[in-house]
């Protein structure tokens, strides 16, 4: 019984040190995620789309984020509305007003699925080159932010450029992160089929709800994009 407690004791006094220590550190800030890309980003047909259970999921893991963007929409249920999600925009078009998202919200984790107005319209077979250069454009105003780079969700009626786009993805990747950007490929184009299209071109509920989950494992994946050292320590703001 002596034993005990003592052990009870002295494990009182380590819990109430470590209480005082922790209600002395700074509280870590939020992680700013800005969703970035076109109206499936947006989350036509299904208002916040994939952003939704994306959400809920990081919440539910006590994980601090902000999204953030000029942007927003979305449904009580998505805490964060704000997102960088422009509808009918091409890879050029959020080139060329990426600048200032960066400048303004200074993220620190980019989730970009970019690509699929390019593949109908004027020169699907450039879309690689133009992609590679929104990664270089926001890496070099940003070399510390985790990028993640999707490939394209399907589009029945553009499949060959499609599948010819994201077969040039990986290499993009593959050569920025060899030269010591935070760039990580995201397979999005396997995780979802026609049936989860709810007009051919945007996902349906379930559809972007897979698109969530692949978002949600491709962040766990990589510590620092939720501020976490792989440790599971905090990683400082900035």
């Amino acid at each position: 019984m002596g034993g005990t407690g003592v052990l009870a004791g002295t494990g009182t006094a380590h819990a109430r040190a470590h209480t005082r220590a922790a209600s002395a550190a700074p509280a870590a800030a939020p992680v700013r995620v800005m969703p970035l890309g076109d109206s499936i980003t947006d989350g036509l047909n299904v208002p916040g789309g994939y952003r939704i259970d994306l959400w809920q999921k990081l919440v539910a893991d006590g994980h601090e984020i902000d999204f953030v963007g000029s942007m927003a929409n979305g449904p009580g249920s998505l805490g964060d509305r704000d997102h960088e999600g422009h509808s009918g925009w091409t890879i050029a078009q959020i080139d060329a007003s990426t600048d200032g998202w960066l400048q303004a919200y200074d993220p620190g984790t980019i989730l970009l699925h970019i690509g699929t107005n390019d593949m109908y319209r004027q020169d699907p077979g450039g879309a690689p080159g133009r992609l590679s250069a929104l990664i270089d454009r926001i890496t070099g105003r940003l070399p510390e932010v985790e990028l993640f780079v999707a490939t394209i969700i399907p589009l029945p009626f553009a499949d060959a450029n499609v599948r010819a786009y994201n077969a040039a993805i990986p290499g993009i990747v593959r050569s920025k992160a060899e030269a010591g950007r935070h760039v990580h490929l995201v397979e999005m184009y396997s995780a979802l089929t026609a049936a989860d299209l709810a007009d051919g071109v945007h996902p349906n509920a379930t559809g972007y709800g897979k698109m969530a989950a692949v978002w949600y494992d491709a962040l766990l994946s990589v510590p620092g994009s939720l501020g976490l050292t792989p440790e599971g320590g905090g990683r400082p703001a900035g």
